[in-house]
């Protein structure tokens, strides 16, 4: 099979063609970033129009790049959520125009149970690996910050997530108040490869009953509170300043991961989202494991279409297909599939 992935639940348009066994035959992503940095932040009506303008060219050269034509697809996969719903209803109704026209399946796919299956792509440390289950997933995004037991395809148990900022969002904020524009985690990290993470103790992260959840708004205050109360710092360390608030921010995520996989004596770890490629948090979880941990390749570990895909195609396969009246959400949960009869 080849399945068409559309991927517009942020501010990037993306395409991709896909084989039913994860081989990619195009990756195609339009970046906004340009259009929203000077706002701090993504602006949801720019997105959405920038999406309608961008989304039919995307998709065929997705098509030009796979040397296949429409006709060429058997599947068409698209999320649906979650996502800012403006620039998900582009990506929608574009899918929906396509299976109505080429007469083709439609499947609505969540964001986030996307990111789960960049590990099982064409050069991803799973690609065609036949024994990893159960796996530990953590996701961790600028707006996401979850831990997913993966007991096997498209089966799924929530075991924590952020009672308040995700992980990515607390280093965002930290970057924008030192004067840096959107997006700040790839700044900060450039900044503080030449500092040492030492010089600041930030506080970590402990509260009662729930070892498994994440919160970050105590250490986002806790930066922001020691840049105003060392202004002086600041222009003479801001990479030891830089590289200490990263470092904070890795250890509660690994201390949370690795706790959840030794609880739950899983066979690895999985890290997914755009900062699963922070080098820091690699370096650091590969160090401290016990078990496998897996990370998806670069070009797929931040929004991409290629992901959707490949997870269309596991639901396709369950015998999961939606209608022409498939919607959108904002907020969406990752839900195992229903149990074939």
């Amino acid at each position: 099979m080849k399945i068409l992935g559309i991927e517009t639940s942020c501010d990037d348009t993306a395409a991709a063609v896909v084989d039913s066994n994860g081989r990619v035959l195009s990756n195609l992503l339009s970046s906004q970033e340009a259009f929203h940095r000077d706002f701090g932040g993504i602006v949801p009506e720019i997105a959405s129009r920038k999406h309608a303008e961008l989304i039919g060219y995307v998709i065929l050269e997705a098509l030009t790049l796979a040397h296949i034509t429409l006709q060429d697809i058997d599947l068409i996969a698209v999320t649906n959520g979650p996502g800012l719903e403006g620039s998900l209803l582009v990506g929608v109704e574009a899918g929906k125009a396509l299976s109505f026209a080429l007469e083709r399946p439609l499947i609505g796919i969540n964001h986030l149970e996307g990111h789960i299956y960049s590990l099982f792509l064409e050069g991803s440390p799973l690609y065609n690996a036949k024994a990893y289950f159960p796996l530990l997933i953590l996701i961790v995004s600028g707006g996401h910050t979850e831990l997913i037991l993966m007991e096997d395809h498209l089966k799924y148990r929530m075991i924590g997530r952020t009672r308040d900022d995700a992980a990515g969002e607390a280093i965002d904020k930290f970057a924008r108040f030192l004067g840096y524009g959107y997006p700040g985690g790839p700044v900060i990290e450039k900044i503080g490869q030449s500092g040492n993470p030492d010089f600041v103790k930030f506080p970590g992260l402990s509260f009662k009953g729930s070892p498994y959840e994440f919160s970050f708004s105590g250490i986002k205050t806790a930066g922001i509170y020691y840049l105003e109360g060392h202004s002086d710092l600041v222009s003479t360390h801001l990479a030891d300043i830089a590289a200490s608030y990263e470092k904070a921010i890795i250890n509660i995520l690994i201390e949370r991961t690795l706790k959840a996989a030794s609880d739950f004596n899983v066979s690895g770890i999985g890290v997914v989202g755009g900062v699963s490629a922070n080098k820091r948090l690699k370096e650091m979880l590969m160090a401290e494991s016990k078990i496998p941990v897996y990370f998806p390749q670069k070009p797929y570990s931040t929004d991409n279409a290629a992901m959707i895909a490949l997870c269309g195609s596991k639901h396709y396969k369950m015998g999961e297909m939606d209608n022409l009246l498939i919607d959108v959400y904002s907020r969406l949960e990752i839900q195992s599939a229903p149990v074939k009869k």
